[in-house]
């Protein structure tokens, strides 16, 4: 189980690239990596567009919850070094030892969902090749691609506004 979701995150990171790469690469990268079988049969040039962009727009959304989880981590077990003595308001405090766990806590919680929904990602990307590409008939996969996308557009947009 978690060596299959391993798999299915490392291929979301991948995804990116390879929405530029050819249509035989790219299914020949899904088979291999997720040792599932993957294929593609009567591929036009809108198909190939229409995947290529739906697959690098979760593909960066894919990227940035990575960001955001080596954020999570490093400004939760690192609290202290990156905070001067502003923890009397934060989360836990008003001590330093406070801030501290919860903060921590907070990040040890929050890095696995996040790489979770990366590899929920990963799966994602195989349904869209299974659809776009390969002549499957689900419905689903075209507009969650889109909404995934559109949506994490405006919270890196509110996420970057507020740094």
């Amino acid at each position: 189980m978690i060596a299959a979701a391993a798999r299915s995150a490392s291929f979301e990171l991948v995804a990116v690239p390879l929405a530029f790469a050819r249509v035989r690469t790219r299914v020949r990268v899904a088979r291999r990596m997720l040792r599932e079988p993957v294929g593609a049969h009567g591929v036009s040039l809108p198909r190939c567009l229409v995947h290529s962009v739906l697959s690098a727009g979760v593909g960066v959304v894919g990227w940035f919850l990575v960001l955001l989880s080596v954020l999570v981590l490093v400004r939760g077990l690192a609290y202290p070094l990156l905070v001067g003595d502003g923890y009397r308001n934060a989360w836990g405090g008003p001590t330093l030892a406070g801030a501290w766990a919860v903060h921590a806590l907070l990040a040890v919680l929050l890095a696995p969902l996040f790489l979770a929904v990366v590899a929920a990602l990963g799966r994602l990307q195989v349904r869209l090749i299974h659809t776009v590409l390969g002549g499957h008939r689900s419905w689903w996969p075209v507009p969650v691609a889109v909404l995934l996308t559109a949506a994490g557009t405006l919270f890196f947009i509110a996420w970057s506004h507020q740094i």
